[in-house]
């Protein structure tokens, strides 16, 4: 007797999930989902595999077929085809394989390994870097940014904890992670709500106005170099009250590069072309 074969496309893909990869601890939570590390089945490739669930995907694009997926999948699926299949070549991690469980989303990515945050390299480096140290990661940081940009997309949650530095060489590598809140934007784009983190947002998204992608990352620049150089969180209420303080052994081209990315009004502040050709970077 023949039966009646109902199609389901979630328990296929979680079965060709399970036949590919091994899922291992929990590495922390990103913008919208668990991170676990595991590893490739074939080759035992170390991989880093997200859980979206469907409910808190903020942002979603159609694709070319008419099928809804996340921004994070697309911006993702982009850069891939970018980097034309190569893995572990430019500064995003690489996205390796995608599922569709029904209730959630799998994105399965490489990780670098051995790695950490910048968060936690910083506390390894006893809570501040060397101001060399720290101009080797914006360099990297800000190119990273650049690359994204001129690609139109807008990761706008550039942050410690989202930066991965790559310590298997003398020289630390900087990789970005956690496509959970970006978007395709371009230059000229504008945004009403803020999706980034909160203290850290710039002064015009804490007033409530418009913001653009440009200025908004180079702000973060500044918000990422404040807090590898000084002990402690960078917090926008302290900036507005003009209270944050500054370390005075910082050379003056540091000194200038930290200010000019941390200037309250947006259209004064630089580009990222202009920081990549800043004195301090060069």
């Amino acid at each position: 007797k023949t039966k009646n074969v109902v199609q389901n496309p979630a328990a296929d893909q979680q079965r060709e999930y399970q036949a590919r990869y091994v899922q291992e601890h929990h590495l922390g939570n990103g913008g919208c989902g668990a991170v676990f590390a595991g590893y490739r089945i074939t080759d035992h490739f170390p991989v880093a595999i997200k859980h979206v669930p469907k409910n808190r995907i903020p942002i979603k694009v159609t694709d070319e077929n008419g099928k809804e997926v996340s921004v994070e999948v697309a911006i993702l699926l982009k850069l891939a085809a970018e980097a034309d299949g190569s893995v572990g070549t430019s500064a995003p991690v690489s996205l390796l394989d995608w599922f569709d469980f029904g209730t959630e989303l799998i994105l399965v990515q490489e990780r670098p390994v051995p790695a950490v945050d910048l968060f936690e390299y910083i506390r390894e480096n006893g809570g501040c870097l060397p101001e060399g140290k720290a101009k080797v990661i914006l360099k990297q940081l800000v190119d990273a940014a650049k690359d994204l940009e001129e690609k139109d997309i807008f990761h706008r949650d550039i942050k410690s904890d989202n930066i991965l530095i790559e310590t298997g060489s003398d020289v630390p590598r900087v990789r970005i992670i956690d496509f959970g809140l970006s978007c395709f934007a371009t230059e000229q784009s504008q945004f009403c709500f803020f999706y980034g983190t909160p203290i850290h947002s710039p002064p015009e998204c804490y007033w409530g106005k418009k913001y653009r992608p440009g200025p908004t990352t180079v702000w973060q620049m500044g918000v990422v170099l404040y807090e590898a150089l000084h002990v402690g969180d960078f917090n926008i209420m302290t900036f507005i009250e003009n209270k944050l303080k500054f370390n005075e052994h910082l050379s003056p081209h540091c000194r200038n590069f930290l200010d000019a990315c941390l200037t309250d009004v947006p259209e004064k502040r630089p580009t990222l072309g202009d920081l990549q050709r800043h004195p301090w970077l060069r």
